[in-house]
C-alpha cells in the first residue's frame, strides 16, 4: 500500500494505522469544526471529516491519498462535544452513565478527484457510574480533548463499559478495518 496522509493529531488514529501497519505520515492544519444546522450525525461527522482533508489537500504533493476523520458522541439524537471544563465533563458521564449512546466516526479519503466518505455506528452501553468513579476518571484522566469526555482504552471504558455494539476501534476514533478496505480499493 502507498504511503497516506493522516490529516490528523490524533494520537489514537495514529496508533490504530500503525496496528494495521499502513504507511502514513501526519500532516495537519486548524480546521472549522463548525457545520451547518439540520445534518444528521453521519453527515454532521462527514462534513467535519471533509473540512480536515480539504484543509491540507494544498500543501500536499499532487496525487496523495488523505485520510481524515471525525469522531463525535450523540446521546439520544443529540451531540455531546469536548468538554470545556471539569465540571462540564462530570455533567457528560453523569448522563452517559446507565445509558446507551452512539458514536459517528466520519471518514473522508481523498485522492485528487475521487473521494469515499462514510460514517461508522457503534453503539455504547455503560454501566451505572458513581460520582466518585466520574471525578477519579476526569481528575486522573483529564479527557478534554475527548468527545464524550471519555476513552474507551482508558480506565473509564475498562470498568465502565457494559457492553459495545459495533467497531470497538470506531469508538477510539477510527474504523480502521473499514478504512483500511477502502485504501485498498483506492490504491489497487
Amino acid at each position: 500500500m502507498n504511503k497516506i496522509i493522516l490529516a490528523s493529531q490524533s494520537p489514537r488514529r495514529k496508533q490504530l494505522l500503525e496496528w494495521a501497519e499502513v504507511p502514513f505520515e501526519i500532516r495537519v492544519k486548524e480546521t472549522d469544526e463548525s457545520y451547518p444546522t439540520g445534518l444528521t450525525l453521519d453527515q454532521t461527522a462527514i462534513h467535519i471529516a471533509r473540512q480536515k482533508a480539504l484543509a491540507v489537500q494544498p500543501i500536499v504533493p499532487a496525487g496523495s491519498i488523505i485520510l481524515a476523520a471525525d469522531t463525535i458522541v450523540a446521546l439520544n439524537n443529540r451531540i455531546i462535544g469536548k468538554p470545556k471544563s471539569r465540571d462540564e465533563a462530570i455533567e457528560i458521564l453523569t448522563d452517559l452513565s446507565g445509558n446507551k449512546h452512539t458514536v459517528i466516526t466520519g471518514a473522508v479519503i481523498i485522492k485528487e478527484e475521487k473521494e469515499i466518505a462514510f460514517a461508522d455506528f457503534t453503539d455504547v452501553y455503560f454501566h451505572e457510574l458513581s460520582k466518585d468513579q466520574i471525578e477519579f476518571y476526569i481528575d486522573k484522566y483529564k479527557p478534554y480533548d475527548k468527545a464524550g469526555a471519555y476513552a474507551i482504552q482508558e480506565w473509564i471504558g475498562v470498568i465502565g463499559i457494559k457492553s459495545v455494539d459495533g467497531d470497538f476501534y470506531n469508538v477510539m476514533g477510527l474504523p480502521v478495518s473499514r478504512v483500511v478496505r477502502e485504501l485498498m480499493k483506492l490504491n489497487g
